[in-house]
């Protein structure tokens, strides 16, 4: 049996590999999404005191330190059960609106946007950022550069620097916001809307007046039908920050609606041989392998699926471009895995208009910004929508506040079986006769690349063992013993 390998994967987060394999007429039999690394953040945190949290979990990823940083500070608020004084719940929704702004930005221009603007199979040496300015001009590259620098610089003044914050406390944030700074804020807020509108002007004019990229995203080669979760305010309208966590059905009928702390009942986890990563699905349906629709457990979060579980956006803005969406791909819920790069501009004009919104509140500059806890800790749970989907962290400590057991369901996680699914769709409708271009397993990775994957993020062994072979050969290539472990 044939087999091709794209290795590494390109555009993403982390590390990862794809195997195809092919049968003797050259057509595809099997494809899989192999994630080869382990990073251990749930074994090697245990044992430390839980406020470090916040501080320890950033380091999972670069590219979405907030995320976690975020969800381990609500994760201490429940620990510790103390609620955060007004200011600082702002003051935390502004810093986390601002990052999801940013990296929505982010990915859409450096990684995803590639295959749309420069186009999927346009030269590999082209799809990146360099090609994506050459094909809207410098003056709008200098807008994607400025959009960034001023929301990183919110971030900056709120969480002491773009990466890795350090302003969340159990109960509140370390540091108060200034009129000064404010007013700075404000800027980049106004800054941040109006890059949003741009860039939804850019989408309509090179994609959805392309009417091959539009054929390419409402085709069946990158649709499934599965259920879909998001967290959502009181009216469910889509919430980055807080609220309670919305799973509808493949026809878009509500199936459940849950508190963060319910999250096991609701959520499990399937691990294969193949790959680090764990494979989520829907407790109550059960796990019935990498297939869609009603029947299996499967569900997919990130931006399409936050639009898909929710009733609509909280901000005028959005909920105009939300509403374009749906109407142009054909009313709720939408399938079609590609119309996340869609959804995440509509989210990114979302965050910044909710930026300038609470910039714009005065009590973001009083002192009055934590509540000290004085409970016991025993056991907390954090969720946050982060950019790439729901988020998250359970810890459980004894009674002096030293970490016991520590539990992370991240993004990439919750998606990683529509992901896989997602591939070997593509996989099996593009590769025939054994002819595989490098456009087409471009194309392939568009099966991931939408879901803006980090693998850093999701890659824990269960139950936090690795399992490894080293074998030793001789100056022939022979092998002479092998060692395991976990195997």
């Amino acid at each position: 049996m044939k087999k091709l390998t794209i290795d590494p994967i390109t555009r993403l987060e982390g590390h990862g590999k794809i195997e195809i394999f092919l049968n003797d007429n050259g057509d595809v039999e099997r494809a899989y999404l192999q994630i080869p690394e382990l990073r251990g953040f749930e074994e090697f945190c245990v044992g430390r005191p839980a406020e470090e949290m916040p501080r320890i979990t950033p380091r999972i990823c670069g590219v979405c330190p907030t995320a976690h940083h975020m969800a381990a500070t609500k994760a201490l608020d429940d620990l510790w059960k103390v609620e955060p004084t007004s200011a600082a719940k702002k003051i935390r929704r502004l810093m986390y609106n601002a990052f999801t702004a940013e990296d929505h930005i982010l990915h859409f221009f450096f990684l995803g946007g590639p295959d749309f603007i420069v186009g999927p199979q346009a030269p590999a040496g082209e799809r990146n950022i360099l090609g994506v300015i050459g094909k809207v001009g410098l003056e709008a590259g200098g807008k994607v550069i400025e959009m960034r620098k001023r929301i990183r610089n919110v971030m900056r003044i709120i969480g002491g620097k773009p990466a890795h914050p350090t302003m969340g406390l159990p109960g509140g944030v370390s540091k108060a916001i200034t009129e000064e700074e404010r007013k700075e804020i404000i800027a980049a807020g106004e800054y941040a809307v109006d890059f949003c509108q741009f860039a939804l002007g850019a989408f309509n004019d090179i994609v959805l007046k392309n009417k091959d990229y539009v054929d390419l995203i409402v085709g069946d080669v990158f649709k499934h039908r599965t259920y879909y979760m998001g967290m959502v305010d009181d009216n469910n309208k889509v919430n980055f920050y807080d609220g309670m966590i919305r799973v509808v059905d493949p026809n878009g009928k509500e199936f459940v609606k849950f508190r963060s702390q319910d999250y096991l009942n609701h959520v499990a986890e399937h691990v294969e041989p193949w790959s680090y990563m764990k494979f989520c699905f829907l407790k109550n349906i059960g796990w019935k392998g990498f297939v869609d629709g009603e029947d299996s457990g499967v569900y997919r979060v990130a931006p399409l699926a936050r639009l898909n579980a929710s009733d609509g956006m909280a901000t005028p803005l959005a909920q105009e471009a939300y509403e374009k969406m749906y109407e142009v791909l054909g009313g709720k819920p939408v399938h079609n895995t590609l119309a996340f790069h869609w959804a995440r501009l509509i989210e990114a004009l979302f965050a910044s208009e909710r930026v300038l919104e609470l910039s714009r509140d005065p009590e973001l500059t009083s002192p009055d910004i934590v509540n000290l806890p004085t409970a016991t800790p025993k056991e907390g749970v954090g969720v946050v929508e982060a950019p790439r989907g729901t988020l998250f962290h359970h810890y459980q400590t004894d009674e002096k506040g030293i970490l016991t057991k520590v539990n992370l369901i991240v993004a990439t996680g919750n998606n990683m079986a529509p992901i896989v699914m997602s591939v070997e769709k593509a996989a099996k409708a593009l590769i025939h006769n054994g002819e595989a271009s490098d456009g087409l397993l471009n194309m392939i990775e568009m099966g991931f690349r939408a879901y803006d994957p980090c693998m850093a993020c999701g890659t824990h062994a269960l139950p936090g063992d690795m399992p490894l072979e080293v074998i030793i050969r001789d100056a022939n290539g022979n092998g002479i013993q092998r060692l395991s472990q976990g195997i």
